[in-house]
C-alpha cells in the first residue's frame, strides 16, 4: 500500500469514527429526552404490565385487553389500549420482566435497558468483525443505527434474539454444537426475527445443534402452553391474527408490496426455502453462511416486523463482513444499512428490495459452491492412481496384460 493511499484509508477512518460517535452520541442523547418526556411511552411497559397481571390473575390472563387496560391505568401510564398498544408477545418476554416487577417501574425500566446494552455488547464482541479500533468504531455505528436505539428505547427483547443468535454462532465456531443450538433459546422472545436458524442448523448437517434448539426451544413452548392452558391459548392465537392483519406491521413485509395474503404468504414459504437450500449448498464455506441467508431469508418471509426488528439485519452484515474473499460486496451492505437508516424519510421500498437482492446475490455466491462430499475429495487421489495403474494393463481372457504388448492368439 502506497503512503498515498494509506494516508485516504486513514482519513476514510477518522470520518467513519468521527461519524459513528455522533451518531451514537446524538441517539443517546434521544433516547434519555424521550423517556424524560414520557417514561411510560414504550414496550417494555406492557412486558411489566403483563408480568404483574400473571402474577394476580394467572399467566392464561396475561392477553385479557381489560387485565391489560386495567393495569396501565393502575401504573399511571395514561396509555390506552389501541392496535400498537397492547401486549402480544409470547409468554416469556412476561416471564423475562417478572423479576423486575418488585422495583419501581422507572427503576425497573433502566435495569432492563442495561440489560439490554449488555446484550448489545456481547453481540458486538461474538459477531463484529475486524480488530482493535475498527472494531470499536462499529460498535460506536451499531448504538447510532436507527433500529438498535430505537430498539433500546422502546425496550425491544429484539437485541436478546441476536444474542441468542450471536452466541450460537460463536459457540458452533468453537466446537460446542449442543449448547450453540441451546444459545437459540431467547428465539421464543420474539421468534418471528430469526424462526429460520433452527432449520438452517439441520440443513447444513449440524445436527447436535439442531438438537440442541430442538430442546431449549420445545421445553420453553411447552412450559408457556401448560402456563397459558386451551383458552390462554386460543386468545394468544387470535391476539397473533390481528396483529398480522394491522396494515403498519406488514409495511416492512413482502404483504405490503404482493397485496393478496394468499400469494404473500406462498412466496414467503418459498424464500424461507430457497435460503434453507442455500445454507446447505454453502455449509461448508464457514458457519458464517448458516447463518447469513437464515436471517436474511426469514425476515423476507417474517409476517410482521417493524423497524427496530431489523437490528438483526445489522447482525447478518456483521457475520457476512467475517466471511473471506468480499471484494467490493461491502459496498452493497453499507448501502442497506444506509437504507435502513434512513426508512423513516424514504419508505421501506429500498430496505425490502435491498433484502432482496442480497439474497439474490448470496444465490449468485452459491453456483460457485462445491457441494461434493469432502469423504470424495479424500477417496479421488487414490481412486485416480488406481485408474492410472489399470491404465497400464488390459484383461484378455481373464489375464491382466500390459497395453503395450500384443496379446497372444489362442
Amino acid at each position: 500500500m502506497t503512503s498515498t493511499s494509506r494516508r485516504w484509508r486513514n482519513l476514510g477512518v477518522a470520518a467513519g469514527a468521527v461519524t459513528a460517535v455522533l451518531f451514537a452520541l446524538f441517539d443517546l442523547y434521544q433516547w434519555a429526552v424521550a423517556f424524560a418526556s414520557d417514561q411510560f411511552h414504550n414496550d417494555f411497559t406492557f412486558y411489566y404490565a403483563a408480568a404483574r397481571i400473571g402474577l394476580a390473575h394467572g399467566w392464561a390472563a396475561i392477553y385479557d385487553l381489560g387485565l391489560q387496560q386495567a393495569e396501565l391505568a393502575a401504573m399511571g401510564s395514561g396509555i390506552h389500549i389501541a392496535e400498537l398498544a397492547r401486549f402480544i408477545s409470547p409468554p416469556p418476554v412476561a416471564w423475562a420482566a417478572l423479576p423486575l416487577t418488585a422495583l419501581p417501574y422507572p427503576v425497573a425500566y433502566w435495569v432492563w435497558s442495561l440489560l439490554l446494552v449488555a446484550a448489545l455488547v456481547a453481540t458486538w464482541q461474538l459477531a463484529a468483525p475486524g480488530s482493535g479500533l475498527a472494531r470499536l468504531i462499529l460498535l460506536a455505528a451499531a448504538t447510532g443505527w436507527l433500529p438498535v436505539i430505537y430498539g433500546l428505547q422502546l425496550g425491544q427483547p429484539a437485541i436478546l434474539v441476536a444474542f441468542g443468535v450471536a452466541g450460537s454462532y460463536a459457540l458452533l465456531r468453537a466446537g460446542h454444537p449442543v449448547w450453540a443450538g441451546i444459545a437459540l433459546a431467547p428465539l421464543a422472545l420474539k421468534p418471528q426475527l430469526a424462526f429460520l436458524v433452527p432449520p438452517a442448523l439441520l440443513a447444513a448437517r449440524q445436527n447436535r445443534a439442531f438438537f440442541g434448539s430442538v430442546l431449549a426451544l420445545g421445553l420453553l413452548a411447552a412450559a408457556s402452553a401448560l402456563a397459558l392452558g386451551g383458552p390462554g391459548v386460543a386468545t394468544y392465537e387470535t391476539r397473533l391474527a390481528f396483529a398480522a392483519g394491522v396494515p403498519v406491521n406488514r409495511e416492512l413485509t413482502l404483504a405490503a408490496w404482493l397485496g393478496d395474503l394468499t400469494l404473500t404468504r406462498g412466496v414467503q414459504v418459498a424464500i424461507a426455502l430457497w435460503s434453507l437450500l442455500l445454507v446447505y449448498r454453502m455449509r461448508r464455506r464457514g458457519p458464517e453462511w448458516i447463518f447469513v441467508p437464515a436471517l436474511l431469508g426469514g425476515l423476507l418471509a417474517s409476517p410482521y416486523l417493524h423497524l427496530d426488528d431489523l437490528l438483526v439485519l445489522g447482525l447478518a452484515a456483521w457475520l457476512f463482513l467475517r466471511t473471506e474473499n468480499l471484494g467490493w460486496a461491502w459496498v452493497y451492505v453499507l448501502a442497506l444499512v444506509i437504507a435502513v437508516e434512513g426508512e423513516p424519510f424514504w419508505g421501506p421500498l429500498p430496505v425490502v428490495a435491498g433484502e432482496l437482492g442480497a439474497l439474490l446475490l448470496i444465490s449468485v455466491a452459491s453456483l460457485k459452491a462445491d457441494d461434493r462430499d469432502p469423504e470424495h475429495h479424500e477417496t479421488e487421489p487414490e481412486h485416480d492412481a488406481r485408474l492410472e495403474r489399470d491404465g497400464e494393463h488390459v484383461v484378455v481372457d481373464g489375464q491382466r496384460q500390459p497395453v503395450d504388448q500384443p496379446a497372444r492368439q489362442s
